[in-house]
């Protein structure tokens, strides 16, 4: 799974980081995906909250991608 964030649409709600806080943090007043959270988020119970965070994420600014292979 790949997880980013789009600075230019977030606009700090933080809820990916309340969400999913293994992968995401709230940081300058914006969500990041945390460094080395790839690993983390191949995770099963893991990997539903980021979906979850990405859906729930008022801006729509996380982008979440399976991994081919």
């Amino acid at each position: 799974m790949k997880v980013s964030v789009d600075r230019s649409l977030c606009y700090g709600s933080a809820e990916c980081a309340h969400r999913a806080p293994a992968v995401f943090a709230f940081e300058d007043g914006y969500g990041v995906v945390r460094p080395g959270a790839a690993q983390a988020a191949d995770d099963p119970r893991t990997r539903e909250a980021v979906r979850e965070a990405a859906e729930k994420c008022p801006s729509q600014a996380i982008a979440v991608t399976e991994r081919e292979g």
